[in-house]
């Protein structure tokens, strides 16, 4: 699992609401295409010590990382994979090193959109814990994905070989990455990582329902659209029948709380009461 310092956890969350706001209604097909840039740049963040320095330099105002960026990757890169980039380098990390950390993270994200929008990311994130007691029983494939006489190309032939007809195809492209740079970083490591970016993703577009009676299949659809409409990426509820609830839903979605229960009310007339 990828571990972020203080500073870094807190510029990751604006990331992650910057990512959001650029996966709002775009196609697999979009989502798939802003996953393989951001990983693009953390490739050449993860392959350049000089380049993650000179990003992160607290002596460097914002304005001249962007330019930087714009002059290196202008002409490769996307509008919107550019603006998460600069975005990205515009916050305080830790340590240089966790810059890239934070834009593989986001990738993955990215590529757990694709997943969402083809309703397939629970089996995605299936697919990865698969594999990874797989490593764990297969001593010989473990060796062969982290020898380091043997090229990046060449390992994920060997995943394509194993996995390709197995495997859905977000789940294929994430395989692919995770045999690529991260120095010593094993690929335990990086499947842990991308198992946490998947789940982190998924619990964006999952919202959890309180209702103290059953929802209609009419009301729950409706109320699907609704978030949907909301995040421009397709929810997934979650409903919790809770004789304790009066009246009303209680929605708990991504880092909202919604609260619309008669008791909730009660609880807030109790509070002004008595304060």
């Amino acid at each position: 699992m990828i571990i972020l310092g203080g500073s870094s956890r807190q510029s990751l969350a604006l990331l992650r609401v910057d990512l959001d706001e650029k996966l709002k209604n775009l196609t697999s097909a979009d989502c798939a295409t802003l996953s393989n840039e951001l990983f693009h740049i953390w490739s050449s963040l993860d392959s350049s010590i000089g380049l993650r320095r000179a990003l992160t330099d607290p002596a460097r105002d914002a304005t001249s990382k962007s330019e930087l960026i714009a002059n290196l990757f202008g002409k490769v890169l996307s509008a919107k994979a550019l603006e998460i980039f600069s975005k990205a380098v515009s916050l305080r990390w830790s340590n240089p090193a966790q810059l890239a950390d934070a834009i593989e993270q986001i990738a993955v994200e990215a590529e757990a959109a694709v997943a969402n929008v083809d309703d397939k990311l629970d089996l995605v994130l299936s697919e990865i814990f698969n594999f990874s007691k797989i490593i764990l029983e297969n001593p010989e494939l473990r060796l062969a994905l982290i020898n380091r006489a043997d090229s990046v190309e060449r390992k994920q032939e060997l995943l394509k070989s194993i996995f390709g007809q197995k495997f859905t195809s977000s789940s294929q492209r994430l395989l692919s990455k995770s045999v690529e740079g991260r120095g010593n970083r094993g690929i335990e490591k990086s499947i842990s990582a991308y198992s946490n970016a998947l789940t982190a993703r998924r619990n964006r577009v999952n919202a959890h329902i309180k209702s103290s009676i059953a929802l209609s299949d009419g009301q729950a659809k409706k109320l699907a659209d609704s978030l949907t409409m909301k995040i421009g990426q397709p929810v997934h509820l979650n409903i919790e029948i809770d004789p304790s609830v009066l009246g009303g839903i209680s929605i708990r979605f991504g880092d909202e709380v919604i609260d619309g229960t008669i008791s909730n009310r009660l609880a807030e007339a109790s509070r002004a009461l008595v304060s």
